[in-house]
């Protein structure tokens, strides 16, 4: 009887483990230090000939006529991206409490001891910088790209699962993302899980849409002059549940979370047989992709959409870790080679700045900017 009940509570420790491994391995994989450095592996690459480094010894597969550098390197974790009113590219170094300049392979500090700054912007001579629990402004100077006089604007919810408050300012109104506190769950808060709005003086803050689990970035469709956001599905349905998304944000509009997922389809956990919210009455998607990728940077090129894949954790097999272009809603690969192999990521990338012919983006794995430019 012992024997017997030993072998029952080894398989139970066993299917544990096993379950717990593939709920979690992924943390571990996108997390773990790399045995290459992607900073040697591009600048020794790009002492090759030209015409074949992007096929051969770069570790990054960049699109045709296109070639990628290091912009800047030893940033820790950049994250936003955004020019200044010269064209000083800035980032964000969330983890640092810190926002530099980058300049000629050199960095500025340009504002810190922030409480987890995120997102950045620039309008009517301020700059405005969104920690997780305000957004403020700040006099800028561009001739020496100091901030000042800092004046809190909107207090903010802080913390939480989801703790990156992004802004993004359009006809004279300044947008706040503002995530969930948690995975999938009720929020008693209902700033949560939304996008807000207000005059940029931060008057007349209130909600433009919900239903939103993390939009972390959001962008102006230059074409139709809407605003575009990626947004995270929920955790814990299987590899493939639900679909990431990318969603055209409109005021007023409902886009499912907790209740609903994708293309209106109920979460059974939430929302069974469609009782507590009707999913019809969700606003659907634009885009849907692979589940767990962690959809973040959203840019426009060539009126076609660029999104940045941070790369999944609650997955089997890893996914994402590379840059995809959307033409005509069709899904390709722009950008590959962050992840070498099914233990192995030397990268993960999260916003990304078009400039001209130029394309900047941030990765906060590696704590370099790339810059991608044509030959």
């Amino acid at each position: 009887m012992k024997r017997i009940l030993t072998i029952l509570v080894v398989i139970t420790l066993l299917v544990v483990t096993y379950g717990l491994w593939k709920k979690y391995n992924g943390i571990w994989v996108a997390n773990s230090p790399t045995k290459e450095n992607i900073v040697e592996l591009i600048k020794t690459a790009s002492q090759t000939p030209v015409p074949g480094e992007n096929k051969t010894t770069m570790p990054l597969s960049v699109p045709e006529g296109y070639r990628i550098s290091i912009y800047a390197d030893g940033l820790v974790a950049p994250r936003d991206l955004e020019l200044d009113p010269n064209g000083v590219l800035l980032t964000s170094v969330t983890s640092k409490g810190k926002v530099v300049a980058l300049l000629d392979n050199k960095t500025e500090t340009v504002l810190s001891g922030l409480n987890k700054p995120h997102g950045i912007a620039f309008a009517n001579g301020k700059m405005y910088v969104a920690e997780t629990n305000a957004v403020s402004t700040y006099d800028y100077d561009s001739n020496t790209r100091k901030a000042t006089n800092k004046n809190k604007i909107i207090d903010l919810p802080g913390g939480g699962g989801h703790f990156t408050r992004s802004i993004l300012i359009k006809d004279s109104k300044i947008y706040v993302s503002i995530g969930s506190t948690c995975n999938v769950c009720v929020e008693y808060d209902s700033k949560r899980a939304s996008i807000w709005y207000a005059n940029l003086d931060g008057s007349d803050f209130k909600l433009f849409s919900s239903g939103l689990r993390n939009s972390v970035f959001m962008a102006v469709n230059p074409k139709t002059n809407q605003i575009w956001a990626t947004n995270m599905g929920r955790d814990n349905l299987g590899d493939d549940v639900p679909p990431e998304t990318v969603n055209v944000i409109k005021e007023g509009a409902n886009y499912g979370w907790p209740y609903c997922y994708g293309n209106k389809v109920p979460d059974k956990e939430t929302n069974p047989q469609n009782s507590k919210f009707d999913c019809n009455k969700m606003e659907a998607p634009e885009l849907m992709f692979q589940a767990h990728t962690a959809p973040l940077g959203i840019a426009f090129l060539d009126n076609n959409v660029l999104v940045a894949l941070h790369g999944s954790w609650n997955r089997t097999i890893p996914a994402g870790y590379k840059i995809i272009k959307f033409v005509s809603g069709k899904e390709e690969d722009f950008i590959t080679g962050w992840q070498r192999n099914d233990n192995e990521i030397i990268g993960r990338p999260v916003d990304i700045l078009v400039k001209g012919t130029e394309i900047y983006i941030s990765d906060d794995k590696a704590g370099v900017v790339y810059k991608l430019q044509k030959i």
